[in-house]
């Protein structure tokens, strides 16, 4: 039985010696070994489609130290890049993606360079109540997209996604203006709400930032500033809760939201927002 385990003991150390041996030459072969560019690149894309996504941008970027100055090198570099951001590596993609742009800034995967940063920004956006840094990287980025790209499949994807970013910033507007208006803290809140109504007007949040500015304008005793800010909420959603709020809080005070002419509509628009229209 002695003989038996031995035996077996030593088949054991040989295959783990083994098995060390060849993972060691992998490594040695990637390291130090030239290939022909082609062999290196399909087997980076093999291995990224097998999502090994380590062993992919080993590869990748084994193609650009021995191809550098190569076409290969130059999608190597990108498909770098995607293979970080498949396994949430976001800042390693933002890196890569601009290490491309600064060295093909008119390269042909410039479009998706830019893209691709945007989107690592994008998906590491966190909830409203976090700080909005990333949020707003990822708005910059997604706009520049957009700006230089227009007519692509990337820049009509970084709008929606834009749209998405843009709620999320009025989101937090929104959240610090509550915070100063139970604390009553007016002026503070009237500037973040405000902010909502000018900046992000496009957005689901506008019907309860101008709410909230009657409220504000109320607590205040600006009553025709909250007038104008609720025939501005009834004249754009009528039929929202937060009109129904601001109606009742007008009609007590005496106030009447709904007897304004479109005219005298705009010109409150302009006294709420500077510049409105």
């Amino acid at each position: 039985m002695r003989k038996v385990y031995v035996t077996l003991l030593a088949a054991t150390a040989s295959a783990l010696v083994l098995t060390a041996c060849q993972n060691s030459n992998r490594r040695a072969e990637l390291a130090y070994v030239e290939r022909p560019v082609e062999q290196l690149y399909a087997r980076a894309t093999e291995e990224l489609d097998l999502r090994d996504y380590a062993q992919a941008i080993l590869l990748f970027n084994e193609v650009e130290r021995q191809h550098p100055y190569s076409e290969w090198a130059r999608r190597s570099s990108l498909m770098s890049a995607f293979a970080s951001y498949e396994s949430r590596a976001y800042d390693e993609a933002i890196g890569t993606a601009q290490r491309y742009l600064s060295l093909n800034p008119a390269g042909q995967g410039a479009s998706y360079a830019y893209y691709l940063i945007a989107v690592s920004y994008f998906d590491q956006i966190m909830d409203v109540g976090r700080d909005q840094k990333t949020t707003e990287l990822a708005r910059d980025a997604l706009r520049d997209v957009i700006r230089r790209y227009p007519e692509t499949d990337y820049a009509r994807d970084a709008t929606i996604k834009l749209d998405m970013v843009q709620d999320q910033l009025a989101g937090k507007e929104m959240e610090i203006g509550r915070w100063y208006l139970r604390r009553n803290q007016h002026l503070s809140a009237m500037n973040r709400f405000r902010t909502v109504v000018s900046d992000y007007d496009t957005t689901s949040h506008t019907p309860e930032a101008l709410h909230r500015l009657v409220e504000v304008y109320l607590a205040t005793g600006l009553k025709q500033e909250a007038l104008a800010a609720g025939a501005v909420l009834g004249y754009n959603y009528p039929e929202t809760v937060w009109y129904r709020y601001s109606y009742r809080l007008l009609s007590g005070q005496g106030l009447d939201p709904e007897g304004a002419s479109e005219d005298q509509q705009r010109t409150w628009l302009q006294r709420l927002i500077p510049g409105g229209n």
